[in-house]
């Protein structure tokens, strides 16, 4: 009988925000400032199963987005400020905002995959007996 190992695996919303291993808990899940570990260094889980390509990145646009431009069209409409306070204001809180919020979207979306046993669609092939006998 093979011993197996059970982990008190986090939520991906956990794992998101801590920026951990979506098995353990408790490796790191980067290397860099948005390139995954080749593996954990806690309990070995090889993420070349992860492939979030840009999802992080719409997410973080979208959502920061929409609010910092909600708050300069709030702010334009009750205070009509001079455009250089909008461009000194604006900008920096797109780019900090999305910056800031980026790693930990990336990290939920990878350990989503991880929990949702997620990988790239394929296709069926069907043998000539198996289409022979869908006919009516």
């Amino acid at each position: 009988m093979a011993d197996y190992e059970f982990y008190d695996s986090p939520t991906p919303v956990e794992a998101g925000l801590k920026c951990c291993c979506p098995r353990c808990g408790e490796g790191k899940l980067f290397s860099g400032f948005l390139q995954l570990a080749p593996k954990c260094d806690r309990c070995g889980l090889d993420y070349s199963f992860a492939d979030p390509a840009d999802g992080p990145a719409f997410f973080v646009m979208s959502g920061v987005g929409i609010l910092v431009i909600a708050v300069f069209a709030w702010i334009e409409v009750t205070y009509h400020p001079p455009l250089w306070v909008h461009l000194v204001t604006v900008f920096p809180a797109l780019i900090i905002g999305c910056l800031a919020t980026l790693r930990p979207v990336k990290s939920w979306l990878v350990a989503s995959q991880y929990i949702n046993k997620a990988e790239e669609g394929r296709f069926e092939s069907l043998g000539r007996h198996d289409f022979d006998s869908r006919r009516l």
